[in-house]
């Protein structure tokens, strides 16, 4: 099996956890927030866990930010639960950062040349970085009429933020890496990484969001 085949398939079935997330939330329990919380702490092991294996130089030589990063995932947890009773912002924040990923990832595949930060992340480009900002503001925008029932503009400046601050958790997470010389956070997801490959998107937004709220 291709490793774009199985990117899809594991995307395809977060998607339905996120659906069965989704009814549960409509039939009164609050799935949404400790989904989020239970992915939270995931990520937190994953962290945890490439510390315990990494060469022990490397950490003590890194340790003050690889702390940072812990202090930012434990930051996430505490967010999400606030935030996760929030359903329409949940999904938002969703469809946004997902926009934002895709776009990124599919534009800056195509059309992407001058990468960003080679010594961090070898794959990002600057044109994916604008079109998935692009693509985050116009899910963001299309929220109003389509979810909320109102064109709200003021969704268009959410969706540029939300996207930006996605795909800088992304960078953050892929610095991380580096610095621990790994390629994957963990193997739970194939094609995606770990948990925290596939979520580094949140590590920044939830936190502003809730500081926000």
């Amino acid at each position: 099996m291709s490793e774009t085949l199985k990117r899809v398939l594991v995307a395809v079935g977060i998607l339905i956890v996120v659906c069965v997330a989704g009814i549960l939330e409509h039939l009164g329990i609050q799935a949404i927030r400790w989904l989020g919380v239970f992915v939270g702490i995931g990520m937190i092991y994953e962290m945890l866990n490439c510390l315990f294996h990494a060469k022990h130089t490397d950490v003590m030589k890194n340790l003050f930010w690889f702390m940072m990063f812990l202090a930012l995932l434990v930051l996430l947890v505490v967010s999400v639960y606030f935030v996760g009773t929030r359903v329409r912002n949940m999904l938002l924040l969703f469809v946004i950062i997902c926009s934002a990923d895709v776009g990124a990832w599919f534009f800056g595949k195509l059309f992407g040349s001058d990468k960003m930060w080679k010594s961090i992340s070898e794959h990002k480009t600057w044109v994916g970085q604008i079109a998935g900002i692009i693509c985050g503001a116009l899910v963001a925008v299309a929220f109003g009429p389509l979810v909320v029932g109102d064109y709200r503009p003021e969704l268009l400046w959410v969706g540029i933020s939300v996207a930006l601050l996605s795909q800088y958790g992304d960078l953050t997470a892929s610095s991380v890496k580096r610095k621990l010389g790994i390629k994957d956070f963990g193997t739970i997801l194939p094609g995606h990484g770990g948990l925290l490959d596939r979520f580094d998107g949140w590590i920044y937004v939830l936190p502003a969001v809730w500081m926000m709220m």
